[in-house]
C-alpha cells in the first residue's frame, strides 16, 4: 500500500514539470491567460474572482511544488513515529495551496485569502510540537504578521474608490495618483512583515520551532517569499521615495541578520537568519526597480536554502535533536553525503562560480555596483555580501572540521535512506538551475563593465569573509567567556540587536502593567470593595447579626413564658 507522502510527492513532482513547460511556453509566445469570474456588484464595486497566469507565475508554482515535494518525501522518515503524521502532511499542503492561491491571485481580496490561509496554517505549524517555546513563538509569529494583513485590508479598503480589486488595472494609477500611492505604501507594509524586514525580524528566527520539513518549505519558497513576490507583481507602482526607504531598510536587514547569524550558536537560527539576509538581498535589488533579477535570486534561493535546511534536519535528527554547533565537528566523518550536499548549498549561497547562486547574487553585486548610490548604501551591501561568506565558513568549520564534540557513543551516520532520497532529488537543481534560469529569464546576457576596483570588490569581501569566518570560528567552548565585552557585544549581535526583547517584552510591557494595576486597584481594589464583596459582607453581618437576635429573642420568650407558667402554678 502506497503511502499519503508518496502520492503527494509524485502527484506534485508531475504538476511541477507541468507549470514549468506551461511557463516556457508563455515566456516564448510572451502570453498572458487571464480569467475574472463576477462574484457579487454591489453599486459600482465588483467582487470578483481572478486568476493570472503568466511565465512568472507559472515558474514560481513549478519551484513551490517542486520543493514542497521533496519535503513531503522527506517527512515520511523524519517524522516517523509521530502519531498525527497524516495531520500534519494535510497542514503542509493547505500550506502549498494557499501559497498557489496567492501566486495566482490579481486581486487584493484573494491575494488576502492566500495570505491568511498562509498565516493561520504557519501559526498551526509553528506550534506543532505543542509546548511553551512553540506557542511564544507562534504568538510573535501570528501577531507580527497581523500587522501586515491589517495593511492590506486598509489597502483594499481604500481601493473601493476606484470600483474594483484588481489592481492590475490600475498599474498606471498608482505613480500618477495620490489616492493609489497611499495603497502602495500599505502592500510595502504588509509586505516588510511577511518578509521579516526590521522592525518585524524578531518572529522569523522563532519560526524555527516548527518541525524541520516544515522550516524547509517555510524559509525557502513559500512564507518569508510571499512579501517579497507581492512587491515583484507591484513593481510598476514604486514611487521614487518609497524604492529610497525600500532599499534603506532591506540594506539594514542585511546588514543586522548577517552580523546575528556570525554570532549565533544554534545550527537552525543560523540558517533562518540567513533567510533573512538573503530576502534583504531581494528587497533591496527591487528597490533598485531590476524586479526580473530580484524574481530569479528568488527561486535560486529557494532551492539551495530548502536543501539546506533539510541537510540541518538530517544532522539535528542523528544527533539526537541537538542543535548547539559547539557539540558538533568532525561530521565529514560520520555522514559524508549530507556534509556533502551541506557544503554545495553553502557555496551556491556564497556565490561559487558555477552553481546556481552564483548566476543570480554576482549579477545582483555587479547591477549594484554600477547603480547610482550613496556610498553608505555601497558598503552595507558589501559588507553584507562578506558576512554571508563568513558565517558560512564559520558554521562549515564548526560543524564538519575537527573532533566530534557530542557523546563517545553515538548513532551519527547517513541512515536515513528516504531523507538522503529527498535531499538527492534537490542537489541537481542546486548545481545546473542557475544558469538554467538564466537563459530563460533574460532575452539577452548582461555584459556589465565596471572599473577594475568596483570589479574586485565582490572577490575581495568574499575572501575576507573566509578570514574572518575562521577567526570567529577560534572561540572554543569557554573562551568566548573569558572576555566579558566581547561576551556582551556577541549576545547583543546574536540578539538581533535586542530586537526580540522589543517585540515582546517592549510592546507587551505598559499593557500587562496598567492591566495588573487596573485590576488590583479596582476589580480586586475599590469596585470589589464597594461593589459584589461588600454587599455579601453586609448581608454576613446582617444575617450572623439577625440570628443572634433572633436566637436570644427565642430565649428570652422561652425563660418568660417559663416564668409566667410558673407563676399560673403557684396561684
Amino acid at each position: 500500500m502506497l503511502s499519503i507522502c508518496f502520492i503527494y510527492f509524485v502527484f506534485m513532482l508531475f504538476f511541477s514539470f507541468l507549470f514549468f513547460m506551461l511557463s516556457v511556453y508563455l515566456l516564448v509566445l510572451d502570453m498572458v491567460w487571464f480569467f475574472e469570474y463576477s462574484l457579487v456588484m454591489i453599486n459600482t464595486s465588483t467582487i470578483s474572482m481572478a486568476f493570472l497566469f503568466d511565465w512568472m507565475t507559472f515558474l514560481f508554482m513549478s519551484f513551490v511544488l517542486l520543493i514542497s515535494g521533496m519535503v513531503i518525501y522527506y517527512s515520511k522518515e523524519y517524522m516517523e513515529g509521530d502519531l498525527y503524521i497524516n495531520r500534519f502532511i494535510a497542514l503542509v499542503v493547505m500550506f502549498v495551496v494557499s501559497m498557489m492561491l496567492l501566486i495566482v491571485s490579481p486581486n487584493l481580496i484573494s491575494i488576502l485569502l492566500g495570505w491568511d490561509g498562509l498565516g493561520l496554517v504557519s501559526y498551526c505549524l509553528v506550534i506543532y510540537y505543542q509546548n511553551v517555546k512553540s506557542y511564544n513563538a507562534g504568538m510573535l509569529t501570528a501577531l507580527s504578521n497581523r500587522v501586515g494583513d491589517v495593511a492590506l485590508l486598509m489597502g483594499i479598503a481604500w481601493m473601493l474608490n476606484f470600483g474594483s480589486w484588481n489592481y492590475v488595472f490600475y498599474l498606471e494609477e498608482f505613480k500618477s495618483n495620490y489616492f493609489m500611492g497611499i495603497v502602495s505604501w500599505m502592500v510595502l507594509l504588509a509586505a516588510m512583515t511577511k518578509s521579516a524586514q526590521i522592525p518585524f525580524s524578531s518572529w522569523l528566527p522563532a519560526a524555527m520551532a516548527a518541525p524541520t520539513p516544515v522550516s524547509a518549505l517555510v524559509h525557502s519558497s513559500t512564507l518569508v517569499t510571499a512579501g517579497v513576490y507581492l512587491l515583484i507583481r507591484f513593481n510598476f507602482v514604486f514611487s521614487e521615495s518609497l524604492m529610497y526607504f525600500l532599499v534603506f531598510i532591506s540594506g539594514m536587514t542585511m546588514f543586522m541578520s548577517g552580523l546575528g547569524a556570525s554570532f549565533e550558536f544554534d545550527l537552525k537560527k543560523i540558517i533562518a537568519l540567513s533567510t533573512l539576509s538573503q530576502l534583504g538581498l531581494m528587497m533591496m535589488i527591487l528597490g533598485l526597480g531590476s524586479y526580473k533579477l530580484a524574481f530569479f535570486h528568488l527561486l535560486t534561493h529557494a532551492l539551495f536554502k530548502a536543501l539546506l535546511f533539510m541537510c540541518a534536519g538530517n544532522v539535528i535528527h542523528g544527533m539526537g535533536n541537538c542543535q548547539d554547533i559547539r557539540y558538533m565537528g568532525g561530521l565529514i566523518n560520520f555522514m559524508p553525503v549530507t556534509c556533502c550536499y551541506f557544503n554545495i548549498c553553502n557555496l551556491s549561497l556564497c556565490g561559487l562560480p558555477f552553481l546556481s547562486g552564483f548566476y543570480s547574487k554576482d549579477l545582483v553585486a555587479e547591477v549594484m555596483s554600477m547603480g547610482y548610490l550613496s556610498i553608505y548604501v555601497y558598503v552595507i551591501f558589501y559588507l553584507s555580501v562578506g558576512l554571508t561568506v563568513c558565517y558560512s565558513f564559520r558554521l562549515v568549520y564548526y560543524s564538519f572540521v575537527g573532533d566530534f564534540n557530542y557523546f563517545s557513543l553515538s548513532s551519527v551516520s547517513d541512515h536515513g535512506l528516504v531523507m538522503l532520497k529527498g535531499m538527492s532529488g534537490l542537489i541537481f537543481f542546486v548545481v545546473f538551475m542557475g544558469s538554467v534560469l538564466s537563459w530563460l529569464i533574460f532575452p539577452f546576457p548582461y555584459i556589465i563593465i565596471l572599473p577594475l576596483s568596483m570589479k574586485l570588490m565582490t572577490l575581495f569581501v568574499i575572501f575576507l569573509g573566509v578570514w574572518l569566518g575562521f577567526e570567529l570560528s577560534k572561540f572554543g567552548l569557554g573562551q568566548v567567556n573569558k572576555s566579558f565585552s566581547f561576551y556582551k557585544c556577541s549576545w547583543f549581535f546574536s540578539g538581533m540587536w535586542n530586537m526580540p526583547v522589543i517585540s515582546t517584552f517592549g510592546v507587551n510591557y505598559l499593557p500587562v502593567m496598567g492591566g495588573s494595576l487596573i485590576y488590583k486597584s479596582l476589580d480586586q481594589g475599590w469596585a470589589e470593595y464597594f461593589g459584589a464583596q461588600k454587599i455579601h459582607k453586609v448581608l454576613i453581618e446582617g444575617s450572623s447579626v439577625m440570628q443572634i437576635f433572633m436566637f436570644n429573642s427565642i430565649k428570652v420568650f422561652f425563660v418568660l413564658t417559663i416564668m409566667w407558667m410558673m407563676v399560673l402554678l403557684m396561684f
